[in-house]
Order: structure tokens, then C-alpha cells, then sequence
């Protein structure tokens, strides 16, 4: 079928088969390369809806949302249609001191600057807040360095406008008793969605508790157990949608509520040798104790590669150079008498005063003191921390810009588990590591229990694909022994939808084919993310070679 002839006919927006435009779309930041048959580029929410339609009536054809293309799991790729959202779903549409509305192909970057001219935020940014988009972090439920204090973007998502698989738009947002039951009085496809989800969830209540989650960061599944508030009795679908990697329904619009940033802060930092690991769960736990707003962290190949590259980052960080250098002058110190540190602990304390977060933070370090014999430093102003965040946020771009010869492989890039369990679970994962002849990265959010961990590999090396099996089911099956997440804010995807049996039982993974069979019933979004998974697609899917 001549698919871009079939869908230009219906749509306003474009329709593109062009060889370096379906490039361009077969990757994200994952390991994987699929080919799309074509990238439609619907004008409005009319174009969303005839593409649903269209899809609805031709099974051959399955629909996929697409925005900035930062996913490190797969989920935005398809051999079917993609649809990209960044190029006419890119307006702020409204902002207040309390909630802005936007649709989703707006990059976090521009909307951040039109909240910050009312003074306020979304606190759920990821690391990568430079290159992705509001659509993307809601499809993924994402998090970043402030995700400690103020949880994932589910928490901060109002309202969402989405295309379901009936081709009509539904709004949905947190309602009470009352409106569900007038919901579920109505004779269509959202009183009938409602009523069965409800269902769902009454059915399933002992399932649904056993398996939830019981860590602070979690992006696998769906997440069920978010839905019914029985304290309040309050019933909020967007809580299905948010993390599910448009597998439901397209999202045209998205309102998020807001918070005024304090504007205040100081870092304490802390430097660890390798002899330091093994002490590692129990220091994250002290410092957890003083309440850091933000505790983030990055490892010595990341710090490496900072210092190869230091002139870039100069430009990066801005100002005047000379004084950058001298504020660099601890971390000099340190590496002249010790070398690279083995891995960089990075606590934020914040206030409405330089007096309350500079108190804050030496006390943090002098609890860290008393107990443990490591290098740590208090930065002296707020504008010496962005050199250890400008480090962070920009660590997976450093390692994949940077690196030659081998390449970024995220595959168990994204473990979760309570900090409290971190001192029995990190040395069984050094030692899973360790037996492979791998260079690993290890940055995220400890404050978290959240790890990335990246290894550089050749693509081209024999045992590749034996590799991603073999020590992702061995890092799972860890994961779950201490009831952690196998994704705490990337998602599924392609590259862990397979592994979802690790994390959960077999009646959940039914409750999760369940809620896409009532939203999607003929499989229209996104198929093999967050429900039936395949191996062999994984596999079949890797990419051959990486572009340098």
C-alpha cells in the first residue's frame, strides 16, 4: 500500500516517505534501529483524529507518537506510522503563577522560559532538559535531579486532552464519586472506558496492592494502583496515561500544575574512592537524614571525560573563565593528591536565605564526617554548584559525544531501589558486573536508589546480543530480590517490555494486557511497549552499526 498517498489524502498536515526524514525517525537515544513506512505530521487535533480513523479501519497500519526523540527504550520507534508531534504541537497555550496548558511537541527548554517569567516550574525536568519535550516526559512518567522532594511528572499532570482508539478527543483529569458515576451512565466508548477500569481495579484489589511498587521512582507498567483514591474516593485516569508511552491514545494537550522555585541553594559535595563503595548505601542514608532537596550522582569515567573535554565545558558553564578555573580549584586539589574519584555524590539544600541553606549544608557534611572518611566540599555560592550540574545533566551527551570506539548501550540504564537496601544490593551488582569484560558508567539519582548505568560497548563485538540477555535478566532478577523497579523513569519500550514477568507477577501482567485491550481494543498505539513484549523484536532490532 502506498501509505503516504492513503494518508495525505485525509490529512492537512504532511506526510513524508523521504529516505534521510524515516533516517532521522528509525532511532532514538536506545540501542535500537526500526525503520518507520512513513512520518505524518498532523496539523491539529481534526488530523489526529482522521489518522486514528483511518488506522481503526486498516489493521495493517499502527500509529506512534514521536516528539523530541530522547527515549533511551525504544518507545518512539515503529516499522508503521509515526506521528510527530514537535512540528505543529508546539505552543504554550496558557500560564498562570499555578498552571500552564501546552500541547505536547513543546520542548521543555521553550517552556520553561514562559513559566519562569511568572516566577514558577515544573519540578519533574530530566537531566536531558535541553533536548526533549512536556509530551515525551509524560509519556515516559519522567524524573530528574528535583524528583526527590518533588516526585515524577504523574504528580504534577492536571489535565490531559487525548485521541482515543474511537477517534474522538476526551479530557481527563482527577474526578469525584459523584462524576464517575455519571461518567459510567453514559452510553459511549469513555462511559464504557471508565466503568470497565473501574471494574478492573475492584477485581483485581489484592493483585493490584501486592504488586505495587515500592519504590519512589517507578515507569514500569501501568500504573493501576494510582487510579482509585480510595481515601478520598476520587477516580483519575491520567494516572493510566502518563507513563504510558502513547500505548492508549495520542495526548493533544497537557495541563501541569506549577510551583514558585526556592531561590536559594547550597551543594555539598562528596568524593569517593573505590575503597569508599562498599560504605556507599550507608552514606547516601546519612545524608538522606538532612533532607537535601536534590542528591545526584556521577562516576569517574563521566569526570574523565570532563576533564578531556575541558575547554568545551568552560563555554558551556559561561562567564569568566578565570574564575570558573578557580572555582574548579577543589576538585584540582583533590585530584592531585588522590586521583580521579571513584564516584561524585552531589547534595543541594535549599531555602529562602543563603544563611538557611549554607547552614543546612555544613551540617549535612558534618554528619558525613563523623561517620566516614571521605573528601567533601561545600561550594561557596549557588553559581559554583552549576559546574557539578552542567557535569550531571550532561553526562549520557559527554559519554556519547566523547567516547571513540565504543559506543552508549543503554539496556540497564535505569534501576531502582530503596536507598535503605543499597548497602546489601550494590555489592551483589558490582559483582554481577564485574564478571563481564565491560566499561560501565554509573550517574542518576541516588537520593533515589536510581541508577544509570551505561556500558560502552562495540556494537560489532560477537557476543553483543548473548550480553543484553543474558546480564538484563541477571540485573532484573537482582532488582527484583530487593522489590525495585527494572525502570525508574525511562520506561519499557522495546528493551524491557519482554522483562516485565521480573518485576511483576503473572495476574498483573494480565491487568496490564486488560487496560491496553479497554483503551485499544484493535491495537492501534504502539504495539510490543508496556504490553507483549517480544524478545525476538528486541533482538531483531538492535542496531547493526552506530554512525559516528
Amino acid at each position: 500500500m502506498d501509505y503516504k498517498k492513503e494518508l495525505q489524502n485525509i490529512l492537512v498536515g504532511e506526510v513524508s516517505t523521504d529516505p534521510q526524514v524515516l533516517e532521522i525517525n528509525s532511532e532514538d537515544t536506545s540501542i535500537f534501529h526500526v525503520t518507520p513506512a512513513c512520518v505524518t505530521y498532523p496539523k491539529d487535533t481534526n488530523d489526529v483524529q482522521r489518522l486514528v480513523r483511518y488506522a481503526s479501519e486498516h489493521p495493517e497500519i499502527t500509529l506512534t507518537a514521536r516528539a523530541a526523540g530522547t527515549d533511551m527504550s525504544g518507545g518512539p520507534l515503529t516499522s508503521s506510522v509515526v506521528v510527530s508531534m514537535t512540528e505543529h504541537f508546539n505552543k504554550v497555550l496558557a500560564v498562570t503563577e499555578q498552571y500552564a496548558v501546552t500541547q505536547p511537541g513543546v520542548f521543555y527548554r521553550d517552556f520553561d522560559r514562559e513559566t519562569l517569567k511568572k516566577g514558577v516550574i515544573l519540578p519533574s525536568y530530566t537531566a536531558s532538559r535541553e533536548l526533549n519535550t512536556v509530551g515525551g516526559m509524560v509519556a515516559n512518567n519522567s524524573a530528574g535531579e528535583k524528583s526527590l522532594t518533588y516526585g515524577k511528572t504523574e504528580k504534577w499532570v492536571r489535565a490531559l486532552k487525548v485521541v482515543l482508539s474511537d477517534g474522538n478527543e476526551y479530557e481527563f483529569r482527577k474526578i469525584s464519586r459523584a462524576e464517575l458515576e455519571h461518567k459510567k451512565l453514559q452510553n459511549d466508548f469513555e462511559g464504557k472506558l471508565y466503568s470497565r477500569i473501574e471494574k478492573l481495579i475492584l477485581d483485581n484489589k489484592k493483585y493490584i496492592e501486592e504488586d505495587r511498587p515500592t519504590v519512589s521512582k517507578n515507569s514500569a507498567g501501568y500504573s493501576i494502583w494510582n487510579v482509585w483514591d480510595q481515601e478520598t474516593d476520587t477516580f483519575d485516569l491520567t494516572q493510566l496515561l502518563v507513563g504510558s508511552q502513547g500505548t492508549l491514545g495520542l495526548i493533544t494537550e497537557i495541563t501541569f500544575d506549577l510551583i514558585k522555585p526556592k531561590q536559594h541553594s547550597r551543594m555539598m559535595v562528596m568524593f569517593l574512592r573505590k575503597r569508599h563503595m562498599r560504605e556507599l548505601g550507608d552514606m547516601v542514608n546519612t545524608v538522606l537524614t538532612q533532607n537535601p532537596e536534590s542528591f545526584e550522582s556521577y562516576d569517574d569515567k563521566t569526570f574523565g571525560i570532563m576533564l578531556r573535554i575541558f575547554p568545551k565545558l568552560l563555554k558551556k558553564l559561561g562567564g569568566n573563565p578565570f574564575k570558573i578555573l578557580w572555582d574548579f580549584l577543589p576538585e584540582a586539589k583533590m585530584i592531585l593528591t588522590g586521583g580521579i574519584p571513584k564516584l561524585v555524590l552531589m547534595a543541594e539544600f535549599v531555602g529562602d536565605s543563603d544563611a538557611q541553606v549554607e547552614k543546612a549544608a555544613l551540617k549535612a557534611q558534618k554528619e558525613v564526617l563523623k561517620k566516614y572518611k571521605v573528601s567533601t566540599h561545600v561550594t561557596h555560592t549557588q553559581k559554583e554548584g552549576e559546574k557539578f550540574w552542567t557535569i550531571r545533566r550532561e553526562s549520557f551527551k559527554l559519554l556519547r559525544e566523547n567516547v571513540h570506539g565504543k559506543h552508549t548501550a543503554p539496556f540497564i540504564d535505569d534501576i531502582s531501589v530503596r536507598p535503605e537496601r543499597l548497602p546489601e544490593f550494590l555489592p551483589k551488582l558490582y559483582a554481577i558486573m564485574a564478571e563481564y569484560n565491560l566499561v560501565f558508567t554509573i550517574a542518576g539519582h541516588i537520593g533515589d536508589g536510581n541508577f544509570h548505568i551505561i556500558p560502552l560497548m562495540d556494537y560489532k563485538r560477537p557476543d553483543f546480543k548473548k550480553i543484553i540477555q543474558e546480564l538484563s535478566e541477571r540485573v532484573y532478577a537482582l532488582v527484583g530480590e530487593y522489590d525495585g523497579s527494572i525502570t525508574g523513569e525511562h520506561n519499557d519500550g522495546l528493551i524491557r517490555t519482554p522483562y516485565l514477568d521480573r518485576m511483576f507477577s503473572e495476574q498483573m501482567i494480565d491487568i496490564f494486557a486488560n487496560i491496553k485491550d479497554v483503551f485499544d481494543p484493535k491495537n492501534i498505539f504502539n504495539p510490543h511497549k508496556k504490553v507483549d513484549g517480544d524478545m525476538n523484536l528486541l533482538l531483531h532490532s538492535i542496531k547493526k552499526e552506530v554512525k559516528e
